[in-house]
């Protein structure tokens, strides 16, 4: 396992981080399957999906920073998510939940302090489960859920259609 940055620092994700949040999501958008969104969004398209996530509750998002050198500022390294699994009120006790880091920020044990913290955050909640859908292949996403106790439950063969291709969703489970 990488070893664990020590100047990154995890919080609450706030609507400040709007811009960097998608422009990390629009990465995968464009460059992988590991996301179905076809089409880079605008900040303004990804807005209610942000303010669905406040500091406290069921569905959380929290994001990776470290101080950016020569700004005072923080850069955004990645963010992990919790919503809801599906949208019928007797799914309300599981989640769905993800982690997307920048595009220079994996194998550095940033994922592991995200789901960390986003575990932490949810062990007062009253959730029953948390699901991840991991398009296959993606070996490191696999090791980071094993890593949290998820299990594979299944797999949708063929499930998303993107740069002209079928993918496979493998499905893990987690009891909270």
């Amino acid at each position: 396992m990488a070893s664990r940055p020590t100047d990154v620092q995890v919080r609450p994700g706030v609507e400040a981080d709007l811009d960097a949040l998608t422009e990390i999501y629009n990465h995968y958008v464009r460059e992988t399957a590991i996301t179905f969104d076809t089409a880079p969004l605008a900040p303004r398209d990804r807005r209610p999906w942000l303010l669905s996530h406040p500091e406290d509750g069921p569905h959380r998002l929290m994001v990776a920073t470290r101080p950016a050198p020569g700004s005072g500022g923080e850069r955004i390294l990645g963010y992990a998510t919790s919503g809801p699994h599906r949208a019928r009120p007797a799914y309300a006790t599981s989640v769905e939940t993800s982690v997307y880091l920048a595009p220079d920020a994996g194998r550095r044990g940033i994922g592991t302090l995200l789901y960390d913290a986003l575990f932490k955050a949810l062990s007062g909640e009253d959730l029953h489960r948390a699901f991840a859908g991991i398009t296959q292949p993606n070996e490191a996403s696999v090791r980071l859920h094993a890593r949290f106790g998820f299990r594979y439950v299944g797999t949708f063969g063929e499930v998303g259609r993107k740069f002209g291709r079928y993918w496979d969703v493998a499905w893990y489970a987690k009891e909270l």
